[in-house]
């Protein structure tokens, strides 16, 4: 029987290519998505992968949906926790809600979304795990306190948890993107992209969300059995991690 992936986050930009790609290898996936629904039934209807609508700041929420997608589409044994926000401000600038906000998606939502499969993997002795994170959480950048906290914490709960999955037959990776062209990136102001952001890049352009997606089939794979607590950077040799 395929196995069943969970894609936060999955049914617009790097969420969508991974779910695409997810199925299109085999697995029978869940999409989640938090607001916009006239995407997600977009999404559905393109491509017959199942929408759930909740919020993975929530634990509560997380913990409805995920007994539902368990229910419709099966214990979930690939997690993809590809759910994100920005909101982006100088620190001196930056509200209490801009923090709880990003920090509430960005980190919480992984303990949130993953506490509610992890002891289905443990008792199945079999899971992935796959976080997505970020650039800004490796190197940090101006603007963005609380994304790249948030996204360094990815990070950290990541080498953490593969430790304690390991013996259970569950691996624990993440993956930091750089520049994607995703809808967001792609709003940026052309004379920025080329002047500021594509000279960063040594590939000399921005990556594709599908080449995000490529690496997560492969962690999801039984090939990738022995990779866990790995940091996968995709970022066109932007930033080399120590």
């Amino acid at each position: 029987m395929a196995r069943v992936a969970l894609v936060t986050g999955g049914t617009r930009g790097i969420g969508h290519a991974i779910s695409v790609a997810l199925k299109n290898n085999g697995y029978r996936v869940a999409a989640s998505y938090a607001g916009n629904d006239a995407a997600a039934q977009k999404f559905q209807a393109e491509t017959g992968i199942p929408v759930y609508r909740f919020d993975v700041g929530s634990y509560e929420a997380s913990e409805v949906a995920i007994a539902q997608i368990t229910k419709d589409v099966g214990p979930v044994d690939v997690l993809v926790n590809n759910a994100g926000i920005t909101r982006d401000g100088m620190f001196h600038k930056m509200t209490k809600q801009q923090w709880d906000d990003v920090i509430g998606t960005n980190l919480n939502g992984l303990f949130n979304v993953t506490r509610h499969v992890w002891d289905g993997m443990r008792a199945r002795k079999f899971g992935r795990v796959i976080n997505i994170s970020s650039i800004n959480g490796q190197k940090g950048q101006m603007g963005q306190v609380n994304y790249s906290a948030a996204k360094a914490g990815d990070v950290g709960f990541t080498k953490a948890l593969a430790q304690e999955g390991a013996r259970a037959g569950i691996t624990v990776n993440v993956i930091c993107p750089g520049y994607i062209a995703t809808e967001m990136v792609k709003a940026i102001d052309p004379a920025v992209l080329e002047k500021s952001i594509l000279p960063q890049i040594p590939v000399g352009r921005l990556g594709e969300p599908e080449e995000i997606a490529r690496c997560v089939v492969f962690l999801a794979s039984d090939d990738a059995g022995f990779i866990t607590g790995s940091t996968l950077t995709a970022n066109g040799g932007q930033y080399f991690a120590g």
